[in-house]
């Protein structure tokens, strides 16, 4: 197994993160902020506002976060 360098780990995390901010770039109803080492996106307005946040690096919950927003219980409903 190669071994990494920082800057290809850093890359490696900064996608996961790139996927997010497109997907959160798409949805007008979405709120991406970064902030002291944390993402958060918030979902919906007013009292149904849902807010779903992680370490910035943390992939696995980057990827649960994406796979909410697109298949899970914030996805936007499709007309057949």
């Amino acid at each position: 197994m190669p071994c990494l360098q920082n800057n290809d780990l850093e890359e490696m995390l900064m996608k996961q993160l790139g996927n997010l901010a497109m997907v959160c770039a798409r949805r007008p109803e979405t709120l991406m902020q970064l902030h002291d080492g944390r993402v958060t996106v918030y979902v919906g307005a007013g009292s149904e506002r849902t807010a779903l946040s992680t370490a910035w690096d943390n992939d696995a919950e980057i990827n649960d976060i994406i796979r909410e927003l697109n298949f899970g219980k914030y996805a936007v409903e499709r007309s057949a």
